[in-house]
């Protein structure tokens, strides 16, 4: 049985669907604590109901990444219930134009959309990262996955702000790295290419012809944030079918 997360507390953000909520499952079920915190409060109290039922151990919070008392809420809940924060997995995200029901072209993007998108996929984890940072330092322990994107990667044209978002999460991993090092405190960032949480994942290509399953980038993501990976910080890892090999024909 996998217990490589005895006794390690996790908050998850964007644990209720998607890469999150199986990132969640699977440190619970490898025997550890995590805190779902999510805007949609009533998918995460269910996803957490559903882990202490199966013997795990799991709560659930409420979480707006683009407001900074939520962020901190989070972190004092976290430590409420158990005392130490030991890993942070922010993947709380999304394109703007997609989320905001904006399509239109860069240049005809609403200011609030692209604002909306800089705020939850940057502005978001830079929060959550000074939150639970100075914590890890005093325990001389700690890990922090942050989800970025192949678009962070290759650039996008459909999703300018997206893609700047995420491109800054790399040199915030690598900032963090620096921060952490001498403390045994980890950043990584773990960006994938399709992944098949939504249908229209299915569609884009990748030199390998699908898309991700789940469990493909979060495999990465458990490894990362175990001991198994104690020697590695400040690194991105792709998880994208080779799409960054060929960027101009698969970024599209």
């Amino acid at each position: 049985m996998d217990r490589r997360f005895e006794g390690r507390t996790a908050v998850i953000v964007g644990g209720a669907s998607g890469i999150g909520e199986l990132t969640a499952r699977r440190i619970a079920s490898g025997g550890g604590c995590v805190v779902i915190a999510d805007v949609n409060e009533e998918a995460a109290g269910k996803i957490a109901n559903s882990i202490c039922a199966a013997g795990g151990c799991a709560w659930s919070i409420a979480c707006d990444v683009r407001r900074r008392e939520d962020v901190e809420k989070v972190r004092d809940f976290a430590l409420e219930k158990t005392g130490s924060l030991d890993i942070l997995v922010h993947t709380a995200g999304g394109a703007s134009q997609r989320m905001c029901n904006a399509p239109g072209p860069f240049a005809e993007r609403p200011y609030d959309v692209l604002d909306w998108g800089i705020d939850v996929n940057l502005k978001g984890p830079l929060y959550f990262a000074r939150a639970v940072i100075g914590k890890m330092l005093e325990q001389k322990r700690g890990v922090i996955i942050l989800l970025g994107s192949i678009d962070g990667v290759t650039g996008s044209a459909p999703s300018c702000d997206y893609s700047t978002a995420k491109a800054g999460l790399i040199g915030l991993t690598k900032s963090l790295a620096l921060i952490g090092a001498e403390h045994n405190v980890r950043t990584c960032c773990v960006s994938p290419g399709p992944v098949l949480t939504r249908p229209g994942m299915a569609a884009m290509k990748t030199p390998m012809n699908r898309a991700a399953e789940v469990h493909e980038v979060v495999d990465v993501i458990l490894f990362l944030a175990s001991d198994q990976a104690s020697f590695i910080t400040g690194v991105n890892y792709l998880v994208d079918g080779g799409r960054a090999c060929g960027a101009q024909e698969y970024n599209i």
